[in-house]
């Protein structure tokens, strides 16, 4: 295993990253800014109410991308998984 097999592995790995909280990231900017744009056009400057839609969108978001997000993770592993042979063999 070279320098480049790990840099490999690390590049694919943040990829993968990046790919699974992006569904998540983006559902939470939308509706956060979508509560304030809300607030600063009521003047309601509450805590919970820019909180809670958040949590309730993220789960949401979370339900629906939660198997196309563990596919991708395990296709990530499987395919880790199948290549310890080639970087053990040091080719």
């Amino acid at each position: 295993m070279n320098t480049n097999d790990v840099l490999d592995i690390a590049m694919q790995a943040i990829l993968v990253s990046a790919k699974l909280a992006a569904p998540l990231l983006v559902t939470s900017l939308v509706v956060g800014f979508a509560i304030s744009l809300f607030q600063s056009i009521t003047q309601i400057q509450e805590v919970t109410l820019s909180f809670v839609p958040k949590a309730v969108a993220v789960a949401i978001a979370l339900v629906v991308c939660g198997h196309w997000m563990i596919s991708e993770l395990v296709g990530f592993t499987t395919t880790l998984w199948e290549s310890v042979p080639h970087f053990l063999q040091g080719g």
